[in-house]
């Protein structure tokens, strides 16, 4: 993406909506018993094309999603939506899950699960098809999800990458 970036520079006109995605319980075994702790995954957007993840852990539950949203505050991307779906079909692996986008007509509503779901209702998407192949950690399905949102182009981002008009990259 020669010339154009996808990160959002500043977070504080933006009005973020936060989802927990995941909560881990993880037990450290120490010689004085056991030392439980908290991981939370947790997305934001502002559901009009901008979302990011964030990964917190804390000795409470409460505190580990606060710093999760303040990791997923530093972290936020723009994807193009296109009258609430994607522009086009995107496939997108980390670690062992791999994500398939296709953009829905309305009224189709969210075709994904879990993890997906969060962070495709977070960057404003109404309508899409959605579908997971490998692994259903939520970790690596968020990461994976963001990976192909970074990647989606929209027809003036191409446009201005080939160097030519809107109106070409549609005549072919």
């Amino acid at each position: 993406m020669a010339g154009i970036t996808n990160r959002v520079k500043s977070t504080n006109d933006l009005e973020l909506k936060d989802r927990l995605v995941a909560i881990n319980r993880v037990t450290k075994v120490t010689k004085g018993g056991r030392a439980f702790s908290f991981s939370a995954i947790v997305v934001v957007g502002n559901e009009d094309g901008i979302v990011g993840w964030g990964l917190g852990k804390a000795n409470e539950v409460t505190t580990a999603i606060s710093k999760g949203v303040e990791a997923a505050k530093k972290n936020l991307i723009k994807t193009p939506v296109h009258k609430g779906t994607i522009p086009h079909e995107q496939i997108a692996k980390f670690g062992g899950a791999e994500v398939f986008l296709k953009p829905a007509s309305h009224g189709t509503g969210v075709k994904a699960g879990g993890a997906m779901r969060a962070v495709l209702e977070s960057v404003g998407i109404t309508d899409v098809l959605a579908k997971s192949k490998g692994s259903s950690n939520p970790h690596n399905l968020v990461k994976a999800t963001m990976k192909a949102l970074s990647e989606m182009r929209d027809p003036a981002m191409v446009a201005h990458n080939r160097h030519i008009s809107v109106e070409k990259v549609f005549k072919g």
